[in-house]
């Protein structure tokens, strides 16, 4: 007669739970930890000033004033007929100096053929060209970077978005394009009788 071969039946092997099983307390904390840092990292948020000190924030914001233009705004003031230094100026009632960044004529130059016109504008001599040392080319990070740095600019734009975003910096005003006339938000010479 023959051995019969023993084998296991099945399920009777000893289950051992490895050391890197999801259902170990440790690597669930591990992973929570983990979780709250990224989405620290992934939180930046400006702290918020009282409106109160709005005039502490902008002692350097004097005319002649230095508006920082964005690519849309170009492109609107171009669709509702608007010149761009002599509307500012007839918005603010002072000598203005637009400035555009290396960020928004890279921006211009990508968006081609159709927006020559706009190109042609931005490359006006009476426009300041401020050169941008970071890395990437997106214009709305590159203007909300500048204006916090430096809150000695009017930032003109019709983005929603980079407005919302610069609103939540204290002390800079905005520009921007309503019923086919630029208008200003957040001077406090504005509104104030002469």
């Amino acid at each position: 007669m023959g051995k019969a071969k023993k084998t296991r039946k099945f399920a009777q092997v000893k289950r051992i739970l490895s050391p890197n099983d999801a259902r170990l307390k440790e690597n669930q904390v591990k992973q929570q930890k983990k979780e709250a840092e990224a989405k620290q990292k992934a939180e930046k948020r400006v702290t918020q000033v009282a409106s109160s000190l709005f005039l502490q924030h902008n002692d350097a914001l004097v005319p002649p004033y230095r508006v920082l233009i964005d690519t849309n705004f170009i492109n609107f003031s171009l669709q509702n007929k608007l010149e761009l230094v002599s509307g500012m100026m007839d918005c603010l009632y002072a000598k203005c100096i637009p400035c555009v960044t290396d960020c928004v004529m890279a921006e211009l130059e990508k968006l081609g053929h159709r927006y020559r016109v706009a190109l042609r504008v931005a490359r006006d001599p009476r426009f300041e060209r401020l050169p941008c040392s970071h890395s990437g080319t997106y214009a709305d990070d590159c203007l909300v970077q500048r204006v916090t740095s430096h809150r000695c600019y009017i930032v003109a734009t019709c983005d929603r978005e980079l407005r919302r975003r610069i609103r939540k910096v204290p002390g800079v005003p905005l520009m921007y394009i309503v019923k086919r006339r630029y208008a200003i938000e957040r001077l406090p010479d504005q509104g104030a009788p002469v």
